[in-house]
């Protein structure tokens, strides 16, 4: 190799170590960022995995009266009923359950704790969760279209009953938004309505509801199991704040 070649191949070496120590210098001063972390909106709140049951509490009470088998939070109807320890005001719940032949139970929100009420329906509505098929079997009772599962209860009627037979699970959503509700069963939206206005004030004067002069009322609150005598079990309990 001529002596004019090598010193050129040389100098060439040495331009490209400078700039790779130049690039590598400029990395190491540019700041570094953390990832941007997600909204708390973006985020699900286990309220039951399996397991924990440190989310809930008797109503109107210390302890925890329900049983906690095979994964499944359950009760055979005699414990009452439970609540969440916190309450909630705008949020999507989804969860699944499952009833006995005949059963009836219920998830009851924005329910509201206090010595003057004596039971969670008395402030918050319910999505109900009930054996239609067999309940007047089992009850000698014909339930009414506002009774059935995933109505409001008393007040609002679904528009299908894509539910499975007792013992089986189903799942379950209910969207509470600035006073907009969604009830949803098995992966269709069935009931939909708007608490506070004109409309619902006039059918809760049609209903037993009348009678208990804060029901519905509530901004936020409790969301309740429904202990109603009839064995019920539920999984996967979740909840995303809006």
């Amino acid at each position: 190799m001529k002596l004019t070649q090598l010193i050129l191949t040389i100098l060439s070496l040495a331009f490209c170590i400078a700039c790779q120590s130049q690039e590598k210098q400029e990395a190491t001063d540019t700041p570094q960022t953390e990832p941007v972390a997600q909204e708390s909106s973006d985020e699900w709140i286990m309220l039951f995995d399996g397991s924990d049951v440190s989310h809930w509490r008797n109503y109107k009470e210390e302890g925890f009266n329900w049983d906690v088998v095979n994964g499944e939070l359950t009760t055979d109807g005699s414990s009452g009923d439970i609540i969440t320890k916190d309450t909630y005001e705008n949020y999507i719940l989804e969860f699944d359950w499952k009833i006995e032949r005949g059963g009836n139970s219920g998830v009851i929100y924005n329910v509201v704790e206090d010595e003057k009420y004596g039971s969670t329906y008395e402030t918050g509505p319910e999505y109900q969760l009930i054996d239609a098929e067999n309940y007047k079997e089992v009850h000698d009772y014909e339930l009414e279209e506002t009774q059935v599962t995933a109505a409001n209860y008393a007040l609002h009627v679904p528009t299908s009953q894509p539910t499975k037979p007792a013992g089986e699970y189903n799942h379950s959503k209910i969207v509470v938004n600035k006073g907009k509700v969604e009830h949803w069963l098995n992966g269709e939206k069935v009931v939909d309505y708007e608490l506070w206005t004109p409309e619902w004030q006039e059918k809760v004067t049609q209903t037993k509801f009348k009678d208990m002069p804060d029901y519905g009322k509530a901004k936020s609150g409790h969301i309740a199991l429904q202990g109603h005598g009839d064995a019920v079990w539920f999984k996967e309990i979740k909840i995303k704040e809006l």
